[in-house]
């Protein structure tokens, strides 16, 4: 068995380079942008009027002036000429503030009759003018990698971006293994399960930024496992569920072998999820996971999570948080605990209660989990208070 670590850097080192594509900016959501955009103009692209009122002169700024009103701007719709001490334009917000103008004062701040107003006896420090180029100027670049949210995709099409650079999406085939396997919806034996590790593992990988073929279920044969093997061409990544360990029955190991595996690792000093095979085969990743919900969740979340965030262009990193134990907890033995726990606020950092049970089948008990409680391997007693590190679900 080697260290979770260890088998993490393994995995990263199987993970191809991210290929670049470019894509128009309405499909960008959720794609990781691999080159840094460039501005193509200043924003805001002109000295603009934050403020509903009236645009006029510094030397004009003092209670009691009366200036003639000679136009009118607004968003879309700017005033040509250039203003001259003792005028004033009736400005909106958004609207370019013309040549000559050094300030806005709101129209709540003066008076009006006719073509004349009249400067009230509230004068503001602000000049109520946004700069040109305030936002960014062209030239300026939204930096990469990054995943991109839609109020980057907001800010990109301020920059007159009609479309960007992201890296290609990971093509990952899931196949789940076993004759005690039905789909969700037919009708089992008495001897059968549920197949439902599948749709937990699609959904974190989508959400990861991947497209991901659910293939048709492997029966425990090797002839079943390689017409499945088969059905996975082209993908970059083969998740396979279940049959990765050393019983009669665990035939994934051996398929891939005769296919051509070139296996990085298989077992790892960690709980849930030690039957855990990795490696390339058919031009793929491979990542073997256990047959247990729990136990493939998990492993999924330090494994493949990160495998995709590397073909990305993403660090693959798993990311801990700290916390306060708000029980006191045994010594670990020999392999790396990530236990199912309960989160509530603290005073400062949040405290953190492991389940009672951590039994690798309970499905449930990950549902109403919203942390891992990360036990370091031979990791001695921990008394209530102590700091501890968790990765968030």
């Amino acid at each position: 068995m080697i260290p979770v670590a260890e088998a993490l850097a393994r995995v990263l080192a199987l993970a191809p380079a991210p290929v670049a594509e470019p894509v128009a900016l309405r499909h960008a959501a959720g794609r990781v942008l691999l080159a840094p955009a460039l501005a193509k103009r200043d924003q805001p692209p002109f000295a603009a009027s934050a403020m509903d009122g009236y645009a006029i002169c510094e030397s004009d700024h003092s209670p009691g002036a009366v200036l003639t009103v000679t136009g009118e701007a607004g968003a879309g719709h700017g005033f040509a000429g250039t203003l001259s001490p003792g005028t004033a334009l009736r400005i909106f917000t958004g609207a370019p503030v013309p040549a000559g103008a050094e300030r806005v004062v709101l129209q709540e701040d003066v008076s009006r009759d006719g073509d004349c107003i009249t400067v009230g006896s509230k004068l503001e420090a602000q000049t109520h003018i946004r700069p040109q180029g305030g936002d960014f100027r062209a030239g300026d670049a939204l930096s990469a990698p990054r995943r991109l949210r839609p109020v980057e995709l907001a800010l990109l099409a301020s920059m007159n971006l009609p479309e960007v650079t992201v890296a290609r999406r990971p093509e990952v085939a899931i196949l789940a293994t076993g004759d005690e396997l039905v789909m969700p919806g037919e009708d089992p034996a008495p001897d059968q399960i549920i197949a439902s590790n599948g749709f937990a593992l699609a959904a974190m990988a989508e959400a990861a930024g991947a497209r991901v073929r659910m293939l048709p279920i492997a029966r425990d044969s090797e002839a079943s496992l390689r017409q499945c093997f088969a059905l996975a061409e082209g993908a970059d990544v083969i998740v396979t569920i279940g049959g990765a360990s050393v019983g009669d029955h665990d035939l994934v190991g051996k398929v891939a072998a005769d296919l051509g595996m070139e296996r990085a690792f298989w077992k790892i000093a960690m709980r849930p999820g030690k039957p855990l095979m990795a490696g390339r085969v058919q031009g793929a990743v491979m990542l073997g996971l256990p047959g247990n919900p729990v136990s493939s969740i998990v492993c999924a979340h330090l494994f493949l999570l990160p495998l995709l965030a590397a073909m990305q262009g993403l660090p693959g990193v798993v990311a801990t948080r700290r916390a306060v134990l708000a029980e006191a907890l045994p010594a670990n033995g020999p392999r790396a605990h990530y236990m199912r726990s309960a989160l509530e606020a603290g005073d400062g950092l949040p405290l953190i209660a492991p389940y009672a049970s951590q039994d690798s089948s309970r499905l449930r008990l990950l549902t109403e989990a919203v942390a891992l409680l990360v036990r370091p391997a031979e990791d001695g007693p921990r008394a209530a208070g102590s700091v501890v590190e968790y990765i968030a679900l």
